[in-house]
């Protein structure tokens, strides 16, 4: 054993242990437990503790692995939609204009840690302050179980263009210009089928998982040696594998692995920097203005025909500052424009964002239901195609989530009760699917509160069962149901034993849960085939 590495790893082991009990306590309050990480970095910061070189690791590959699941993710046709290049251009570029002349102003009054300033710098943290963290909002997304829903897939295609946007500014103010090899990463496009192949191949095990690193890590470096950021290489790289039928399940399978490394991340930030009553004073005074930049994203968003509630969800979350704020102070920093207090302040309004968000995302289908009078004063009566209101048609039975387990059950109640029975699921692409395929599956969102007062007025939906991706998703679908006090029966499915009582306190009428009924149905499937089980033996 290499007990030098140990030596070094140790004082990180220490800090990983205060960063699970910080990050028990958030989660046991109902926030992120990356909350309860941030806390564990500014706690060890303003006792004089630096990060490690295996944390400084973990951060790396967190935020590598971070992109590349967003690539397996990501699809292009999301990105050329006006609701995403042209609300990110807008809200950018108004965004740098106000916060620069606020920021520029305080400099010529000679407000502290302000004064050093001048415009060219000012306009610089004001771009820095305009994008939002793809960090919090994929967390945030893939623990309600909505990366697929109409405003998961709007806010990750502005994530997407806001990180574009700052690779090619870190490219500029770097002075780091690729080389003529970096022509060269265009051939990974005809490359494409091969790295198809090799996914098709590699199984559903460890192999997986492997292969995962071999792409986002590999991709990585190609950028780096040609010249180019590698984050951006690993982004790519998801993309490119992101049409094959089991990206889906790649990306699941290094969720735990990709957020192992994010701890890293997220203890750095509140260790970096100098700590002092002035730049807390100056970070908590930033972050009442990003009300400003959600008021607006969420503007914006309803003048290009978004759904009041599409524009509201995206929006909130996208209530925050961006972890690349960190790194344009850094080039500040190293460049000698700025002094290097600015890394903190800009550490604490992005954690101080992180807390206030974090609830308001828990809380979103509230917001909405309860202020909807306001938020719809914004909307526009244009819709687009995939943001109109659902219609059941007439149907009695509804089964919320099409995958695997949804369309089994899909599948086995039409056998029985014929047409009146809908799939609906969020995910437009697999709706498509099912549609081709002859199944009556329409794109809505269970959590939607239009959708289901519009049930509520139908009176047609007797049975809704609730197959769901997680229990999250389930539990915001069954407070919908509880809201319009829905009369009939409610079936939901379950993972985990403790996840069965909860469900059925929220209204479920039954639980099934999938490993245990699972069995039992394998069992019963064996029972009614008995007797050509005996005839073979």
């Amino acid at each position: 054993m290499d007990f030098e590495w140990v030596a070094i790893a140790l004082g990180d082991v220490t800090w990983i242990s205060l960063a699970f009990v910080l990050g028990f306590l958030a989660r046991y309050i109902n926030l992120p437990p990356l909350v309860g990480f941030l806390a564990t970095g500014f706690i060890l910061n303003y006792f004089g503790i630096t990060s490690g070189e295996t944390l400084q690791k973990l951060a790396d590959l967190g935020i590598t692995l971070l992109l590349f699941t967003v690539g397996l993710k990501l699809n292009l046709k999301v990105l050329i939609r006006p609701q995403v290049w042209s609300v990110t251009v807008l809200h950018i570029s108004i965004i740098i204009v106000t916060f620069g002349a606020l920021i520029f102003g305080l400099a010529l009054v000679g407000a502290s840690l302000f004064s050093e300033l001048d415009l060219k710098i000012s306009l610089m943290l004001a771009f820095a302050l305009s994008f939002s963290s793809t960090v919090f909002v994929v967390k945030s997304l893939e623990e309600k179980g909505e990366m697929r829903s109409l405003h998961g897939r709007i806010a990750i295609g502005i994530l997407v263009m806001q990180d574009l946007a700052a690779v090619i500014f870190l490219a500029a103010s770097t002075g780091k210009i690729p080389s003529l090899w970096a022509l060269l990463l265009f051939l990974l496009i005809p490359l494409r089928p091969l790295f198809h192949h090799f996914l098709q191949k590699t199984g559903h095990g460890e192999l997986l998982v492997l292969y995962g690193l071999v792409l986002a890590l590999g991709g990585a470096e190609l950028f780096e040696l040609a010249g180019v950021k590698g984050d951006l290489g690993a982004l790519i790289m998801g993309v490119l594998i992101s049409t094959h039928a089991k990206s889906n399940e790649m990306s699941k399978s290094m969720l735990g692995l990709k957020d192992l490394f994010l701890v890293g991340f997220f203890l750095s930030i509140g260790m970096s920097g100098y700590f002092s009553p002035q730049v807390l004073i100056i970070g908590l005074l930033m972050v009442p203005f990003v009300f400003f930049k959600s008021a607006l994203m969420f503007f914006l968003m309803t003048r290009f025909k978004l759904r009041a509630r599409t524009s509201l969800l995206a929006t909130l979350n996208l209530t925050n500052y961006s972890e690349f704020g960190l790194i344009v102070a850094a080039i500040g920093v190293s460049n000698g424009w700025m002094n290097a207090e600015w890394l903190v302040v800009i550490a604490i309004a992005l954690s101080v964002s992180f807390i206030v968000a974090a609830p308001l995302n828990n809380i979103d289908d509230k917001l909405y239901s309860q202020f909807k009078s306001f938020w719809l004063k914004f909307q526009r009566k244009e819709r687009l195609e995939d943001d109109t209101l659902l219609d059941t048609h007439g149907s009695t039975i509804a089964i919320f989530g099409m995958g695997r387990v949804g369309t089994g059950a899909y599948d086995k109640m039409r056998e029985r009760h014929g047409d009146t029975v809908v799939g609906i699921d969020f995910d437009s692409y697999r709706v498509n699917k099912h549609q081709l395929k002859g199944r009556k599956v329409l794109h809505g969102d269970p959590s939607d509160a239009d959708f289901w007062e519009k049930i509520a007025q139908d009176h047609s939906i007797k049975l809704v069962m609730l197959a769901l991706p997680n229990l999250q998703a389930n539990l915001d679908a069954l407070e919908q149901l509880q809201r319009i006090s829905f009369p009939g029966f409610i079936a939901a499915t379950a993972r985990f034993p403790d996840e069965v009582q909860l469900l059925k306190k929220s209204g479920a009428t039954a639980v099934f849960n999938i490993y245990t009924e699972a069995g039992a149905g394998f069992a019963n499937h064996v029972e009614l085939n008995n007797s050509i089980f005996l005839e073979i033996t």
